[in-house]
């Protein structure tokens, strides 16, 4: 097995460590921010994950190792490594569960479209600029979503003190980083389910003539 193809082994044993990771409470508050270090040590390896997705790929390329073992793999772990940090953040409190469903309905219907057009016809159906908004916005938003100690759009109940959470329970008390990177967060998340619907859309309609003898 080429380095390429480990490192993409690599991404997928990472995903049930980094949930096995979320069984502890570890304590400590790493550098004194406000966030567990439980969270910080999920965070690594969600990055570490990361790098590897890109990392594989340009290895691949540039010493001519692409195989079909890789074309087919890769893929699976990143969807297996997003989903996966969704549901966490989902039994966390921190996600809607609509949210993880859209995205898996998304990889679901599109994985299983491309494969009956590629035994129809041959033909791999493009990733198209939808797609690539989905996967870069998914990373950014989970990266942010590990740094945050609040739910998705929490930011709009915002307390601007801990006296006013404290009369009215409708809302929280933020600091202003945790403030912002929710807002980032949640924006991020927010394109990135969008993305996922139009790159399913245009996906399956670039692809619908390559079905018509189903």
């Amino acid at each position: 097995m080429n380095l390429p193809n480990k490192l993409t082994l690599f991404r997928i044993i990472l995903v049930p460590v980094m949930v096995i990771v979320s069984f502890f409470d570890i304590p400590g508050n790493f550098l004194g921010l406000g966030i567990p270090t439980t969270m910080w040590i999920m965070e690594l390896i969600f990055v570490i994950a990361s790098i590897t997705d890109k990392l594989d790929g340009y290895l691949a390329r540039k010493n001519n190792q692409v195989t079909n073992f890789g074309k087919f793999l890769d893929p699976i772990a990143d969807k297996i490594l997003v989903v996966a940090a969704m549901i966490l953040f989902v039994e966390m409190g921190r996600l809607p569960a609509w949210i993880p469903i859209i995205v898996i309905f998304r990889e679901f219907a599109v994985s299983g479209y491309r494969l009956i057009a590629v035994q129809n016809s041959g033909k791999v159906i493009a990733a198209n600029v939808w797609g690539k908004l989905k996967t870069v916005t998914q990373m950014i938003a989970i990266i942010l979503m590990f740094l945050t100690t609040h739910p998705y759009f929490a930011f709009v109940l915002r307390a601007k003190t801990e006296q006013e959470a404290m009369v009215n329970s409708a809302l929280t008390y933020m600091s202003t980083g945790d403030f912002i990177i929710n807002i980032l967060a949640s924006v991020f998340m927010t394109i990135s389910v969008i993305a996922t619907i139009f790159s399913g859309y245009e996906y399956l309609k670039g692809g619908k003539d390559l079905l018509k003898d189903c």
